[in-house]
């Protein structure tokens, strides 16, 4: 924005010194020329008005000579040429002869007003002696065009020092315009970056900047203090229903396991049905913490490899796999991409998404989780040949018990999306060809040196149902 800044005032000024400085010298220089053009004319009627007397009244030539003496010593070169156009004096100099010079007499003589030539860096004037029909003769005066060029330079070179002065002080200005207005809005930038990465504490500078900016400042500062709080209260409710629910329902399933080992049949039935009821409502409790801390995650995101990673958990699955006759397996072309995530994020995603595909494959299916690379993503697959799901499931399966064909709690499928986006990769759902359901995963790709780390991390305790 300071760029944009900078060069549009820049430009605008540019143009604001060429529509008005370009003008005025260009009048200053017809100004220039006109008036250097009358100063010459005017001193060529003078000699032709002391010829007049001597060509026309027989006087002699001493008012002529003195006349022409003085144009001399003024630099200038003149000559006086009778009626019929035979040179009778001149000025030492001969610039005011030659070929141009008596085109000019002959014009004058036969009573025209013939446009004066520029002889050599001289300006040639004529003027008739007498009356300009029957002139006694003609006085033809050529002058230095130098004065009146370095007159004419100096206009422009005034010209563009102001253009120039006004140019540069426009670019300070400009600069110093950009920096008042984008500095904070920078500073603010960075702000926001830091709290958007975790910082809850990041709060901007309102002391800076034009006061929309700085009013800007105020309210984000205001969000970013809501914002705390809201965060905090938030874990401190997680914290609270974490010790406040698991703690009675581990102390009722260890008292319903005591019930149960000497109960009656009918009786050890009963408490069998209320002890998988509370293993159900401990697993909804922790899906949904889970899905709770997926939600508050701000991640310091790392590089991971996906193909260790992946390895590692087929590996920890495997056995389960094979109790439930469910084969998994990685596939591959080539080194698997280097990804940036959070730490254990991808185990979690893992854990989510391989327990869901076990627990809706058929004996004798399999799992294959697919790695690859799409434009500037990491792309990780896991395809199943189970059951599918329908349209209407896939459009609400990544929302909170939203998938009605769930057979657990319905959360797995949420924490993978959330756990996924908040890393800034994306999360959908496909048919497998041939049947089945795939979950197509875009990740970004790690584009930071530093060192990397494999499948050796752990994950938290996550829920294993969808």
């Amino acid at each position: 924005m300071k760029r944009r800044i900078t060069w549009t005032l820049l430009v605008l000024t540019s143009v604001l010194l060429v529509l008005a400085v370009v003008p005025l010298a260009v009048s200053l220089t017809a100004r220039e020329r006109v008036a250097h053009r009358d100063s010459q004319r005017a001193a060529t009627r003078v000699i032709a008005a002391a010829a007049e007397e001597h060509l026309s009244d027989d006087k002699p030539p001493t008012v002529m000579r003195q006349e022409l003496d003085a144009a001399a010593r003024a630099g200038d070169c003149a000559a006086v040429y009778d009626r019929s156009g035979r040179l009778v004096t001149s000025t030492p100099c001969a610039a005011a002869q030659g070929e141009e010079a008596a085109e000019l007499v002959k014009g004058v003589l036969a009573g025209q007003e013939p446009e004066p030539p520029e002889n050599e860096g001289r300006l040639l004037a004529a003027e008739p002696a007498g009356e300009v029909h029957r002139p006694a003769g003609a006085v033809v005066l050529a002058r230095s065009a130098g004065p009146l060029d370095a007159r004419i330079a100096a206009i422009w070179g005034w010209s563009a020092a102001i253009g120039a002065a006004g140019l540069a002080a426009s670019a300070l200005l400009s600069v110093r315009l950009a920096g008042w207005v984008g500095r904070p809005l920078s500073t603010l930038d960075v702000s926001a970056r830091r709290l958007g990465k975790g910082a809850l504490d990041e709060r901007a500078d309102v002391g800076a900047g034009p006061p929309e900016v700085r009013r800007l400042a105020a309210t984000f500062n205001t969000m970013a203090a809501r914002m705390e709080a809201l965060v905090h209260g938030h874990r401190a409710v997680i914290a609270d229903v974490s010790h406040q629910l698991r703690t009675p329902l581990t102390a009722l399933r260890l008292r319903l396991d005591v019930l149960a080992a000497g109960a009656e049949a009918e009786t050890a039935a009963e408490l069998g049905a209320a002890q998988e009821e509370i293993a159900r409502l401990s697993r909804l409790v922790d899906g949904l913490l889970a899905v709770a801390r997926a939600e508050q995650t701000t991640p310091r995101r790392t590089a991971v490899r996906v193909e260790e990673v992946v390895a590692e958990r087929v590996a920890a699955w495997s056995p389960v796999g094979e109790e439930r006759g469910v084969r998994l397996r990685a596939a591959s072309e080539g080194p698997g991409p280097t990804v940036a995530l959070g730490a254990g994020h991808l185990e979690q995603i893992l854990d989510n998404l391989i327990a869901n595909a076990v627990d809706a494959v058929p004996e004798g299916g399999s799992i294959t989780l697919d790695l690859g690379t799409v434009r500037d993503a990491g792309r990780l697959c896991v395809r199943d040949d189970g059951p599918g799901m329908t349209d209407e499931a896939k459009a609400v399966a990544f929302r909170r018990f939203g998938n009605p064909e769930a057979r657990g709690a319905g959360l797995g499928l949420a924490i993978v999306h959330r756990l996924v986006t908040v890393n800034g990769g994306t999360a959908r759902l496909e048919d497998t060809l041939g049947g089945g359901l795939t979950v197509v995963l875009d990740l970004p790709l790690w584009a930071k040196s530093g060192p990397e780390r494999g499948g050796a991390a752990r994950s938290l305790p996550v829920p294993k149902e969808t």
